[in-house]
């Protein structure tokens, strides 16, 4: 099922894709983006999840409502958990405080099973896939606990005389000694949001996800977002964003004073350029807001945004346009593709270089364009040349390695058009390449064959699959030297993962199997998923996205892909043929036209 999205202007809505915990060999479905929130109010649902009586005598109903209790302002989570407890079981519910209190993020991978026993009291069985734990600062971390299920029992009025009080109907027995939160609650109950924080060098912002309660009232949210960029990013992106200074602190709250938002910080020295800079971070993580923002360091006023909106304009969040050109591998060589809804652009290789060609990664910056291009190597073998040109690459430089296999290459947005960096995987490892033909590996702290990798719009994050499950990394890029940090492991119901692009600035889309082969949308900590195709009908081998972003929005994230030497694209879901790709002279009499195959784009 498509993703629906609904994007406020230039500024774009912040992304609420709808998860679902069910089991994992049905369709995944997707609600869509809730609509854009004007300044000072929201229009997203409020609201805490039901109370322990609200299922009333509904089993069913109730485990669904036990497995939401957790959802809202993480204050008053263990409170509203004792609820649906029985009182003889709360103790054993440990109550932690503050930063402390997470909550432990489940998928169903069936449905609950609820059984009657001999003594009337009944017994719950929960199969789940851990997913992570929601921290009180709404990042989403990687789970702690291994369990594959839980069990509790349920049990009704002790009483008659207890009948029509506050001591009737269903409670939970024998607990789970944590606070659990299903995808579907988190999906309800809470807001998906980026913060925004600048990369390691400076030079580009670097989206970090977090979720916020929607019962958080209005003129308490621009607050929490400031918060949040003081607390520092998500610990897997340390290697590639960097915190505010030390010592940065929030004076009272933020208030909303005749439409103007004032944020009145504790910033350490007088740094004027640091003060600005937080400006950019606020614009882009309060998309919703439009209007003036002030900001204040020590009670003196300090810098005056006038338009939120124009500043987001003046500062754009990703160096992306609005033209995503399409490409193809026909016959050894890049072509352009024609597709019924859009024109060929022209390829920007020169004849000479544009030959023996596998797959190809191309990219553009500024007015120079850069190729890495998987060509033939002696011995049924592969290598890779890259090159760059201004407007057209001319020359391509082959590297010294050869490779027996040789996946798709990416070019990492380098904020230095003087020295791009790309990265591939050759023979199951990860490498950096330039444009100069040179490959060195990039380390992992995961062992195990890597079969692909990804790189996000800015360029500071990587998607990775690692032993056929999905990895994330931040990615620094000092001196010449691609360091990739700690790699995450992200849980989600596909298994025997291929292929991974980015479809948006916190989504993926993922090639693996359920059974079926099957192409999914999936957030980045696995929480939020959509099945684009169910069932491919054989195992996807190449993967291309052009994402969507709140710089330059596009109704839907455009996907192409290969499985079993055929290309197809998405969402259109229809095959890419040979009379769609450009420049091409017919085959001689007689032989048999050959397929468009990995297919790419150029923004």
């Amino acid at each position: 099922m498509a993703v629906r999205r609904a994007l406020a202007g230039v500024v774009g809505a912040v992304l609420l894709l709808a998860g679902c915990g069910i089991p994992a060999h049905t369709e995944v479905q997707v609600d869509g983006s809730g609509p854009a929130v004007a300044a000072g109010t929201a229009s997203f649902r409020r609201g805490e999840p039901p109370t322990r009586t609200a299922s009333g005598d509904d089993r069913a109903a109730f485990v669904r409502n036990f497995l939401s209790a957790a959802a809202g302002e993480p204050e008053r989570a263990y409170e509203r958990v004792k609820q649906f407890i029985a009182p003889e079981n709360r103790a054993r519910l440990q109550e932690k405080q503050g930063s402390e209190i997470a909550v432990n993020v489940v998928r169903l991978t069936e449905r609950p099973v609820i059984t009657e026993n001999a003594n009337g009291l009944f017994s719950v069985r929960l199969p789940v896939q851990q997913i992570g734990l929601l921290r009180a600062n709404g990042v989403l971390a990687p789970p702690v606990v291994t369990e594959t299920e839980y069990r509790f029992g349920l049990r009704g009025s002790v009483l008659p005389e207890q009948e029509g009080t506050e001591e009737a109907g269903l409670f939970v027995t024998d607990p789970p000694n944590v606070l659990l939160l299903g995808v579907d609650a988190l999906r309800q109950y809470y807001q998906t949001r980026p913060v925004y924080f600048w990369s390691s060098d400076g030079s580009r912002l670097v989206p970090d996800q977090r979720y916020l309660p929607l019962a958080v009232p209005d003129e308490r949210r621009v607050s929490e977002v400031v918060k949040w960029l003081i607390g520092g990013p998500a610990e897997w992106l340390s290697t590639g964003a960097s915190r505010l200074p030390d010592r940065t602190a929030l004076i009272n709250n933020a208030i909303e004073n005749e439409g103007r938002w004032e944020v009145n910080l504790d910033l350490p020295g007088d740094d004027n350029r640091r003060l600005a800079q937080i400006g950019i971070q606020l614009a882009w993580s309060l998309p919703e807001l439009d209007g003036q923002l002030q900001l204040t360091t020590r009670n003196q006023s300090r810098v005056l945004i006038p338009d939120l909106r124009r500043h987001r304009l003046e500062h754009p969040a990703y160096p992306v346009t609005g033209n995503p050109q399409r490409f193809t591998v026909y016959e050894g060589a890049v072509h352009p593709l024609a597709l019924p809804d859009e024109g060929g652009a022209p390829v920007p290789l020169a004849p000479e270089v544009n030959r023996d060609v596998l797959s190809a990664g191309l990219s553009r910056g500024d007015s120079r364009v850069l190729a890495a291009l998987v060509v033939r190597a002696p011995g049924g073998r592969q290598r890779l040349a890259t090159g760059s040109g201004d407007g057209r690459v001319q020359i391509v430089n082959p590297s010294p390695q050869i490779f027996g296999t040789i996946g798709r290459p990416v070019w990492l947005r380098s904020p230095d058009p003087r020295q791009p960096y790309g990265l591939v995987v050759a023979d199951r490892r990860l490498w950096r390449f330039d444009d100069r033909g040179r490959m060195d590996p990039v380390p992992l702290n995961v062992a195990g064959p890597v079969t692909a990798v990804a790189a996000s719009l800015e360029g500071h994050r990587i998607a990775v699959v690692i032993g056929g499950v999905l990895h994330l990394a931040s990615v620094n890029v000092d001196g010449g030297v691609v360091t990739a940090g700690p790699a995450r492991k992200v849980a989600t119901s596909l298994t025997d993962l291929s292929a991974v692009d980015w479809a948006g600035e916190n989504t993926l889309v993922l090639a693996g199997t359920t059974g079926r082969s099957a192409v999914y949308e999936v957030s980045i900590d696995g929480a939020m998923e959509t099945a684009l195709v169910a069932d491919v009908g054989a195992r996807v081998t190449h993967l291309a996205a052009y994402p969507t972003n709140p710089v330059v929005p596009l109704p839907t994230v455009l996907i192409m892909y290969e499985a079993n030497g055929v290309a197809y694209r998405y969402p259109q879901r229809d095959t890419i043929r040979r009379d769609q790709v450009v420049d091409v002279s017919p085959p001689p009499n007689g032989a048999r036209p050959g397929s468009p195959t990995a297919p790419f784009f150029l923004s």
